[in-house]
């Protein structure tokens, strides 16, 4: 097997039996791990009997730890990047150091495996397969419903807390009434709960229901999007963000190899 100097290791969301094998061989390998929190990672390598030593690297301590990482790569040891639950870079830290270490020349590879997204559309019945997600909602009351709005022709995934989330769904309701939600907590615990209902339902259920654990909810497409064409729907995008009909046949023309004249036309009767 290929060795690299830089590992990108998920770790499971909740489920230690998650872990796949190469996840263990390569953290039981490495000289290194860096983690979010020690203590947390320190319970699932226990429960591995990996003896890695570890080293915080979380959001607050990103850039103070390039140099450090950088210095242990070019002595020749080798390093696993973990988060405490899931794949790193997916709202979690990791960025920052995988842009340097490709800019200074490192190899890096990031291994398959745990991530809460996946693990819940898993089991969510859509119309199509297109999603957009979000990480976590902003937490002014403005700026989600401008992004509920935003997302109405596509179906919008994003995590939220526990003591926000009936909070955060009124305010979509506020500008989506009839909108349909699903939601996954708790996702390969015990417990875990998938709820798919409408809105209000959904909110009722919330209030109703103790919660605990992080939540990956989604609000479903609006059934209208399928009286308008995806072409259409493209093109209001891009009105939306304050394009011109120039800039959107050339925009679309360019990424979709449609014809540029067409765009425009269609584009300044949309305006007119």
């Amino acid at each position: 097997m290929k060795e690299y100097d830089f590992y990108v290791v998920p770790t499971p969301i909740g489920n230690l039996g998650d872990i796949t094998l190469r996840a263990i061989e390569v953290l039981k390998s490495v000289d290194l791990i860096a983690c979010e929190d020690s203590r947390v990672t320190q319970k699932l390598l226990n429960h591995f009997d990996i003896r890695t030593k570890c080293v915080s690297y979380h959001k607050y301590n990103e850039k103070e730890r390039i140099n450090q990482i950088i210095d242990t790569l070019k002595s020749g040891k080798k390093m696993a990047l973990v988060s405490d639950a899931g794949t790193p870079l997916i709202c979690d830290p990791g960025s920052i150091i995988v842009k340097e270490l490709r800019q200074n020349g490192f190899s890096l590879t990031a291994l398959p495996g745990a991530n809460a997204v996946i693990t819940f559309l898993s089991q969510i019945s859509r119309k199509d397969e297109t999603f957009s997600f979000i990480g976590f909602l902003p937490k002014s009351k403005s700026q989600i419903e401008t992004i509920a709005k935003e997302y109405k022709n596509q179906n919008m995934i994003f995590y939220e807390s526990p003591n926000r989330i009936v909070q955060t769904l009124e305010i979509i309701k506020e500008v989506r009434p009839q909108v349909k939600v699903a939601f996954g907590r708790e996702l390969t615990k015990v417990f875990e709960e998938i709820v798919v209902d409408e809105i209000d339902n959904v909110i009722k259920h919330l209030k109703e229901n103790v919660s605990k654990g992080e939540f990956v909810c989604m609000i479903f497409q609006d059934d209208n999007k399928s009286d308008v064409s995806e072409f259409d729907y493209k093109i209001k995008l891009l009105q939306d963000k304050g394009f011109s009909a120039k800039d959107i046949s050339v925009i679309l023309s360019e990424l979709y190899g449609i014809n540029k004249n067409k765009i425009y036309k269609s584009a300044i009767g949309k305006q007119m």
